[in-house]
C-alpha cells in the first residue's frame, strides 16, 4: 500500500522534517473502496472501466485514491484514464459529475490511441 501527503509544499533544498499524528476511523478497506469505484464507473460510464489499486491519500480528509482503469477483454488494460477518491470512514466515492466526464473524454482518447490490432 501506497501512502500520499496532499499539500505538502517542501523546499528547494535543505533539511526536511515531517511528524505526522493523524487519525480515523477506517472503515473502508482498499478492496471495498476499489469495488466502489469499479461499480460507479461500470453504472456511469462504462464496462470497459474498473478501479485499480488504491493509494492512501492524507490531506483534509483520508481516502482511497483509486485509479480508474481502461481494459479491453482480449488484450487487457491500456492506461489509466483518471482516479477517483473513497473516503475511508464513510465509502462514500468523492466524485463530481465534471470528474466523470474528464474521465470519460481520457477513455476515449486512450481508445483511439490503441490501434485496432490490439483492441
Amino acid at each position: 500500500m501506497d501512502a500520499q501527503l496532499e499539500t505538502l509544499t517542501l523546499p528547494r533544498s535543505g533539511r526536511v522534517e515531517v511528524n505526522i499524528n493523524l487519525s480515523a476511523d477506517v472503515h473502508v478497506t482498499a478492496t471495498t473502496a476499489r469495488r466502489h469505484v469499479s461499480r460507479l464507473v461500470v453504472s456511469e460510464l462504462g464496462n470497459l472501466l474498473y478501479g485499480g489499486e488504491p493509494s492512501l491519500v492524507i490531506g483534509e480528509r483520508m481516502c482511497w485514491r483509486v485509479p480508474v482503469i481502461l481494459a479491453y477483454p482480449d488484450t487487457g488494460p491500456v492506461g489509466q484514464a483518471g482516479a477517483l477518491d473513497v473516503d475511508v470512514e464513510t465509502g462514500e466515492v468523492l466524485v463530481t459529475p465534471e470528474q466523470l466526464t474528464e474521465i470519460a473524454n481520457y477513455a476515449h482518447y486512450l481508445a483511439q490511441r490503441t490501434s485496432p490490432a490490439t483492441k
